[in-house]
């Protein structure tokens, strides 16, 4: 597991046993980042669900100007401080947490929000209404799931105005790109 782009390519990040951590695969990693764009200079991006940190640090490698990575497990966001010290990444803040509770008590708005719960989970459904509240005007929401999402169907359907940009499919995971729209003029 490591890096794929930017100021830290080819750094290695640390794979912590945890129950339902499944690393962003490389490819899908670089395949990600091509439909975004490979720099990401000035964006502010949450990793909800950061487990290696491949998504987050990803982006901070790529010029993310802050990047919050929330990790509920103990081991798992204590290699995401030790990672954040090794790169001296000053724009990635770690959050050891639930990711619901984090949507309910952030004050910031985020132009790229990456969304890969452990698989079999409720938590798209959980986090996804929480979700409109933190997203920055034309804020693009990177969705990991073990199926295909229909965005006018639930879960994304949860939140108004995210239209489907992207979607492709690599081994058992699925991955969307979604990109939030401005509501209608009188809407």
């Amino acid at each position: 597991m490591r890096i794929v782009g930017g100021d830290w390519k080819r750094t290695p990040l640390v794979v912590v046993d945890a129950p339902g951590l499944r690393p962003t695969p490389d490819r899908v990693r670089e395949t990600l980042f091509n439909w975004l764009g490979q720099r990401l200079d000035g964006w502010r991006c949450l990793d909800l669900y950061a487990g290696t940190g491949a998504l987050g640090l990803e982006a901070a490698s790529r010029g993310a100007e802050k990047v919050v990575l929330v990790e509920r497990d103990v081991r798992a966001a204590a290699a995401l401080r030790a990672a954040r010290e090794r790169l001296d990444a000053e724009a990635v803040e770690v959050v050891q947490g639930d990711a619901a509770t984090y949507l309910s008590n952030a004050r910031d708005r985020f132009d790229l929000v990456f969304l890969d719960p452990p698989f079999g989970s409720a938590e798209l459904e959980r986090v996804l209404p929480r979700l409109a509240a933190v997203l920055a005007p034309g804020a693009a929401v990177y969705v990991e799931a073990d199926r295909p999402l229909a965005p006018d169907a639930p879960p994304l359907s949860a939140v108004p105005g995210l239209v489907a940009h992207r979607a492709d499919k690599a081994g058992q995971v699925h991955y969307h790109l979604l990109l939030l729209t401005p509501p209608a003029p009188g809407a």
